[in-house]
């Protein structure tokens, strides 16, 4: 059997979207056919969890069939976020034992560094880091000067990155690599000059630390509005619609088609709802 592709959710900053990347990530892995186990490691918050959840409940009440994910039951997410390092490691490393028969595994991290996001990211294939056009985002990714705005250096979260190539090479072999994509998640749809200046940064940084910049999700309502029933503009269908389908709602399922064509998945059906 081929080992599963372990697609990691990270970014050091919390607000960046990762739940809501994850959530769409793994429906639109489900929606091109592929066996997913889910992973998430923010113990206390446990988004992800809890929309699969949700999920399952939603689809139950209503008749109707939805694909859905693997989870390895860890326990009680408040109890094992005050657990010892050591007991987190275990429970994670449970988790993924037991994942093992899907073809993607997907990990979603807490915002902060931690024993098991550490791990997590060593492990990864494909490291996707969404955040936001600011500033304030970059800088957990780069530092700039603050007078010119010139890029100086690598930031915190991409020293950790580097840090787990490291690791992976040494326990994969020299030649494994982690595709880094970085997003820009929750973008407003107004073009601002802010942005043009950020995205020069992003490419400078891109260079100097190896990451590909591909399309996030931008601020719509749908993207929330959905997420109480487990669904995602993926499930939306002449069956599935627990909201009034418009034009947003097309652009929507453009973006989530872009996100999952940067990260290399084909095969995804996003064409069912009218």
């Amino acid at each position: 059997m081929a080992e599963p592709l372990v697609i990691v959710i990270g970014n050091e900053k919390g607000g960046a979207g990762k739940s809501t990347l994850a959530i769409h990530v793994a429906t639109g892995f489900l929606h091109s056919g592929r066996r997913v186990a889910i992973i998430d490691l923010d113990l206390r918050q446990r988004s992800l969890s809890r929309f699969f959840a949700n999920r399952a409940a939603w689809t139950a009440a209503n008749g109707v069939r939805l694909p859905m994910p693997f989870e390895a039951d860890i326990g009680d997410g408040e109890a094992l976020a005050k657990a010892s390092p050591e007991v987190q490691l275990a429970a994670f490393e449970a988790a993924l034992k037991a994942s093992r028969s899907a073809e993607v595994i997907l990990i979603d991290t807490p915002g902060g560094d931690t024993p098991n996001s550490r791990a997590a990211h060593a492990l990864a294939d494909q490291i996707i880091t969404p955040m936001n056009d600011s500033f304030v985002d970059f800088d957990l990714l780069g530092q700039v000067d603050p007078v010119t705005l010139d890029l100086k250096a690598p930031s915190i979260y991409a020293l950790s990155v580097w840090e787990a190539r490291k690791e992976r090479a040494l326990k994969a072999g020299r030649h494994a690599t982690i595709d880094w994509l970085v997003v820009t998640n929750r973008l407003a749809v107004a073009e601002a000059r802010n942005r043009r200046r950020l995205e020069a940064r992003m490419e400078q940084l891109a260079k100097r630390v190896g990451f590909r910049i591909g399309p996030g999700l931008r601020d719509r309502v749908i993207y929330r509005e959905l997420f109480p029933f487990g669904l995602t503009v993926a499930d939306l269908s002449a069956e599935v619609r627990p909201v009034a389908v418009s034009l947003a709602h097309v652009a929507a399922r453009q973006e989530l088609r872009n996100l999952m064509q940067a990260m290399g998945v084909d095969g995804l059906d996003l064409d069912k709802a009218a």
